[in-house]
């Protein structure tokens, strides 16, 4: 199934056109599964370390920190996209998350979910392994030492 995508419904506008709470709304889904396939993709299957990696890696504060990494690789448009998704009003952030982490990660939403709806999924999973890698070679690093 060369080509299939999970993208069923395109969005009514041009996804330069929707509002960049919307973009960050589908790319916190997004993230959250690229996130869950890449700990499936690891040894370790208990629901309860899933879940734990998880949150560490979908938390405000780890989001930025990810945006950080990907803002040396980021196109011109795709800048453009995190500051339109870091300056929008998006509410107030959950108690424990700070505002200026919160930004950051709907930045980092609002750009994953542009990429989406562009059916950029090659650039998308570009950033998610440049992002990923690092904790992936620490991972693999700590495993060959406990064996």
């Amino acid at each position: 199934m060369a080509g299939a995508s999970l993208l069923f419904h395109r969005p009514a506008k041009r996804t330069q056109l929707i509002n960049p709470v919307v973009l960050a709304y589908v790319g916190d889904s997004v993230f959250e599964l690229l996130v869950r396939q890449y700990l499936v993709s690891l040894p370790n299957h208990k629901s309860h370390h899933l879940h734990r990696e998880a949150t560490k890696i979908v938390s405000a504060k780890a989001q930025r920190k990810l945006l950080e990494k990907w803002q040396p690789l980021l196109t011109e448009e795709e800048a453009d996209i995190v500051r339109r998704g870091r300056n929008t009003k998006s509410g107030a952030p959950p108690k424990n998350a700070d505002p200026a982490d919160y930004r950051q990660a709907t930045a980092l939403e609002c750009l994953v979910g542009y990429l989406y709806y562009e059916d950029r999924i090659d650039r998308l999973n570009e950033l998610f392994a440049a992002a990923i890698a690092p904790q992936a070679n620490e991972q693999q690093e700590e495993r060959e030492e406990e064996a």
